[in-house]
């Protein structure tokens, strides 16, 4: 969290223009720009869309919000998203991570239907405001199994939550039934008796031909292939035995913002909404910066994160218009473009135009009413099971017991809390473990002997002259380090015969007020007992802090620049150990002698 606001401070200082995102980044791509391209560019754009507007249905039925919404955001947001994006591939509309998230909370009864298209609004502008501070570069730091356990309990979800239609019982659940796995796996197992077989067959065709298309003929758009089919397949059922998705009129798509009575009102619906839009706005970030990163390995881009972060936003803004569902980076849909030879982003272009036009033919001729819900339930389980990779898994939990727990961890929040708390169970966890790992410094005790040897004591061994110590700092001294720094150092400054310790400093990284504090406090507890605190090898960052929090001041307290007297000593590049010569000459002269042996405390994997 400190690194986080660090990072906010650092950009919010950089008051320069070119630290903002690019308008109109399309136009670098008009370079490659050709006949060949644009033909390239209008085949990808096909292949995408006849995946983009079943999906687009999948997804809004996995929300709960009417399949036209999801049709138009994949529209809008392919449209719109190229103008701001930086990556020549990348597909945005809805997705299965962040539809099931916006399910949870309508759910949870968080928010209705009436406050979803404000939602997106806030979505666009958290995302537009992370690029800005460049926040997308921290993005790099969350954790792998964080995204495994969170993406493998969300399609556990998903599966459980498509049983409904597919069996035939979802007129039995109300809105707010099965907030958490346990509740719904609860309620599917006491309507059991009352499931249906035309549409557990039916979605289990679905399911099993999709599967096998994608096995044997992947080149063929088998989504929409498989819709088709076995919508067509419906017709040897009883209709009465099938539930039917309703036909849609782009009439009704005005969105109805939240009734607002005044600027109070308009403050406590954004407090309720802003954890879920801030959620929704990490994780659909989060997907598209790690499939720009994807595409761009194969291709030798060099994406821009944070632009591509700002076309997020933009895509959402652009979204909550007509199409009231969040917007992110598809990884199937972008990864379609770029193996069906998609050069420039106008394929994105072309594909949404191909989007809204079919947006418009579905409304005019009533087809959507001949696709039975248990069709679409099975394929939106076949997505969910194509979210689940058992080998990412298996990596996750036979790497480091952190990972396994992280991983586990997150999977049982999705399966028991609102899926926008549990990614952030996942995340500060995941960061609490890290700092944990920093924040355990290794020293070792080191005595110089006769010969000039730096050699290791051991725990039995008596220093050679206890009256001075070396303590070689090593390592990052955030706050997360300073207690174990300062226990440390306070055993050693327990020992009676020990009058100066003298801190190497050449190593450290990162202080911050707690470990400064944690400084200050080691040398009042010296000075009360007339002994004495110096400072050698201080590089120009930690001097900068030292002399920023004040701290510098009372280490300097008892010397003269007059006399040429100092308790702290620069780090010399051209001399790495001129300051700890420095700090024993003065060690001598405070304990009025000519020599003294020291002992030294540092890193033993790393060269003091």
């Amino acid at each position: 969290m400190r690194f986080f606001w660090k990072h906010v401070r650092r950009n919010l200082r950089r008051n320069k223009f070119d630290n903002l995102p690019d308008l109109f980044p399309l136009r670098h791509h008009t370079a490659l720009v050709s006949t060949a391209a644009l033909r390239a560019d209008s085949k990808a754009a096909v292949n995408v869309a006849l995946l983009a507007v079943p999906q687009g249905m999948a997804y809004a039925t996995i929300a709960g919000l009417p399949i036209v919404n999801g049709i138009l955001c994949s529209a809008i947001a392919a449209l719109v998203a190229p103008f701001f994006a930086s990556s020549r591939h990348t597909i945005l509309g809805p997705t299965n991570a962040t539809s099931f998230m916006l399910f949870s909370s309508l759910a949870a009864g968080t928010l209705g239907l009436e406050a979803v298209p404000f939602l997106v609004v806030l979505v666009g502008l958290l995302s537009i405001a992370g690029s800005l501070l460049k926040l997308a570069d921290l993005l790099q730091f969350i954790s792998r199994s964080v995204l495994v356990g969170y993406i493998t309990g969300a399609a556990t979800l998903i599966m459980f939550n498509q049983l409904k239609p597919l069996l035939g019982i979802a007129h039995y659940f109300e809105k707010t039934d099965g907030r958490t796995f346990p509740t719904l796996v609860a309620k599917i197992s006491e309507h059991l008796a009352q499931a249906s077989w035309q549409p557990a067959v039916l979605g289990a065709l679905a399911l099993s031909l999709f599967l096998f298309l994608e096995k044997y003929l992947k080149s063929l758009p088998n989504f929409a292939l498989t819709l088709v089919i076995t919508s067509a397949i419906a017709a040897l059922f009883p209709r009465e035995s099938l539930a039917f998705f309703a036909n849609f009129n782009l009439a009704d798509l005005s969105p109805s913002l939240p009734q607002i009575s005044g600027f109070h009102d308009l403050l406590d619906q954004t407090a309720t909404l802003l954890p879920i839009a801030f959620a929704i706005a990490f994780l659909a970030s989060l997907e598209n910066t790690a499939m720009a990163k994807s595409l761009a390995s194969q291709t030798g881009d060099r994406p821009d994160v944070n632009q591509d972060m700002f076309s997020v936003g933009m895509a959402n803004l652009a979204a909550s218009c007509l199409a009231a569902m969040p917007a992110s980076g598809s990884l199937t849909r972008s990864a379609l473009n770029f193996s069906s030879g998609a050069r420039t982003p106008y394929a994105s272009i072309i594909c949404g135009l191909l989007c809204l036009g079919a947006t418009f033919l579905l409304a005019l001729f009533p087809v959507v009413s001949l696709i039975p819900k248990a069709v679409l339930a099975g394929l939106v389980i076949a997505i969910a099971i194509s979210l689940i990779s058992p080998k990412n898994i298996r990596v996750c939990l036979r790497s480091t017991r952190s990972d396994a727990f992280v991983l586990i961890t997150t999977f049982l929040a999705t399966l028991l809390t609102p899926l926008h708390v549990a990614i952030f169970i996942g995340v500060a966890l995941s960061i609490a473990l890290f700092l944990k790992k920093a924040a355990v410094p290794q020293m070792v005790e080191y005595a110089v002997h006769d010969d000039g040897d730096l050699r290791e004591l051991g725990e039995k061994r008596p220093r050679p002259n206890p009256e001075i110590s070396i303590v070689h700092v090593e390592g990052d001294l955030f706050f997360g380090a300073s207690e174990l720094f300062r226990s440390q150092i306070q055993r050693i400054a327990a020992d009676d015969n020990l009058k100066i310790i003298i801190l190497r400093l050449k190593n450290a990284r990162h202080l911050d007020a707690t470990s400064v504090l944690a400084l200050a406090d080691l040398i009042k507890f010296m000075r009360e007992r007339d002994r004495h605190v110096l400072v050698s090898g201080t590089p120009r960052p930690v001097h900068r802090v030292l002399k920023d929090s004040g701290v510098l001041e009372l280490i300097q307290e008892g010397t003269s620049s007059e006399e040429g007297t100092s308790n702290l000593f620069m780090f010399s590049p051209s001399n790495p150990n001129i300051s700890t010569r420095q700090a024993l000459l003065r060690a001598q002269q405070l304990l009025g002698t000519q020599k003294a042996e020291i002992s030294i405390f540092h890193d033993a994997n790393k060269d003091s």
